[in-house]
């Protein structure tokens, strides 16, 4: 009596660690900007297996390029204590990782900063990691690591002098400046 009780609570157990989740199709988003071929692209004539988009690639000129740097925040805020790249920001860093993307000459200086509270030694470590959050952020975007630069300045740089609250948030930046 004891195995068949045994037996259909092992039996209990197992059935519901089960799942129903289909782990079969799951839906892949590509990010890459290039179309991805089904197996009717299989025998395409150029044998690449990918279908044509009927979308042109895009080739910024000189006064495309100034419209972006003029239009174009090149500043990341951060929360008290944090380098955690907020949401509303993610924008930006995929505008700037699309910009430096088309001309792989271009670099850019990450420049960490922070409030005024707390040491020397302290801020210039956070600003750092601010700086490398973006700099992550701009590579997981795509953009080659060989054109960022990440710095600290820690506090020695406000954007806005005081001590407000205001004031503060203004100087938990990353600031993104090409050279």
């Amino acid at each position: 009596m004891k195995r068949i009780v045994l037996t259909v609570t092992v039996a209990l157990v197992l059935s519901a660690c089960g799942s129903s989740v289909k782990l079969d199709n799951v839906p892949v988003e590509d990010k890459g900007g290039t179309t991805v071929g089904t197996s009717a692209d299989a025998g395409k004539p150029d044998g690449s297996g990918v279908a044509k988009s009927g979308v042109a690639t895009v080739d910024l000129d000189k006064a495309s390029q100034e419209a972006f740097m003029k239009s174009t925040t090149r500043t990341v805020y951060f929360d008290y204590d944090s380098f955690v790249i907020r949401s509303e920001f993610q924008p930006v860093i995929e505008a700037h990782a699309k910009f430096l993307k088309s001309d792989k000459a271009r670099k850019v200086t990450l420049e960490g900063h922070t409030d005024e509270r707390g040491g020397r030694e302290y801020n210039l470590a956070l600003g750092q990691k601010r700086a490398e959050a973006v700099r992550k952020a701009l590579v997981l975007q795509g953009v080659a690591d060989s054109q960022l630069e990440a710095v600290s300045f820690g506090k020695e740089k406000p954007a806005v002098l005081g001590n407000s609250e205001a004031a503060l948030e203004k100087n938990r930046r990353t600031e993104i400046s090409y050279r």
